[in-house]
């Protein structure tokens, strides 16, 4: 059965994410978390999620690399988003993402002090991605880019879970229609299956999104419904996982998020980059 490999040191899994950098993402989000701007929003949950995975892959020995993992901004370029030692790097070693943050932030947080109360605290944030908000939206050249990445990162590793490319946007290319650039990203295969293709769309306005529809019936417009032609069904760990976090998602729900708010955005990337076959 197809999205069965096991992500292992010898056969890691890829996970390529696409932040739209156009000049609207210095818009704030609609929803809840609406006063952020969602340049800078997405870059701190992207943060986040690298952490997340870094933590993921400790052992006693070091990091392990069960994950190759990149960052391809596009607005005035497209371009890969790592900053600092990883400045202009494609595909990374989790070990070598791990070890290599840009800075570390100190950044305030609260926790439970054990007696029904909360504690605030000072904790070190690592970043590897800056907001940027600047220029058109070529989503068409992202995802041609995109592809030549998992083509070659497939080539070596052949037998491992597909690559997840996770495509986060607010709003319509600017360089025509991406059906068939995302249909060459899509049709990258291997043993295992082809490449997943996720797409999140942010909004502006305080509209409730729209999560992993099995159909494109209740979409409100032809850039959603595109959107969702443009996405891939959910794997059936990735299902189990979005009923994990309380979604009533059926066989054939695709990987996309219409009008996503911040909580939203957060929810569907820990749901969309858990493969559930990790060693």
């Amino acid at each position: 059965m197809a999205y069965s490999s096991e992500i292992s040191r010898t056969q890691p899994a890829c996970i390529l994410l696409l932040i739209d950098q156009s000049g609207s993402m210095d818009d704030p989000f609609g929803g809840q978390g609406g006063t952020r701007k969602k340049a800078e929003g997405v870059a701190d949950v992207t943060n986040r999620l690298l952490q997340n995975l870094v933590v993921r892959c400790a052992r006693e020995e070091g990091i392990r690399d069960y994950f190759h993992l990149g960052v391809l901004g596009y607005g005035e370029k497209v371009a890969p988003s790592f900053s600092g030692a990883l400045a202009g790097r494609g595909l990374v070693p989790i070990s070598e993402v791990g070890h290599a943050p840009a800075r570390l932030e100190e950044r305030t947080r609260e926790r439970e002090d054990g007696m029904g109360g909360l504690v605030r605290e000072k904790v070190r944030f690592p970043i590897w991605v800056e907001p940027h908000a600047h220029g058109p939206t070529p989503m068409c050249e992202v995802l041609l880019r995109a592809r030549e990445l998992v083509t070659a990162w497939r080539r070596e590793h052949p037998e491992s879970f597909p690559p997840i490319v996770v495509n986060i946007s607010d709003g319509e290319p600017t360089d025509g229609d991406p059906t068939e650039a995302a249909a060459a990203l899509r049709s990258v295969q291997g043993a295992d299956g082809a490449v997943l293709l996720l797409n999140v769309h942010l909004s502006s306005n305080p509209a409730v999104p729209i999560q992993f529809p099995d159909s494109e019936t209740n979409l409100p417009d032809a850039h959603a419904r595109r959107l969702f032609a443009l996405s891939s069904p959910l794997t059936q760990g990735m299902l189990a996982a979005a009923r994990d976090e309380g979604h009533a998602v059926r066989e054939g729900a695709r990987g996309f998020v219409f009008n996503a708010d911040i909580l939203s955005l957060i929810k569907f990337l820990n749901i969309g980059t858990r493969p559930s076959n990790l060693r």
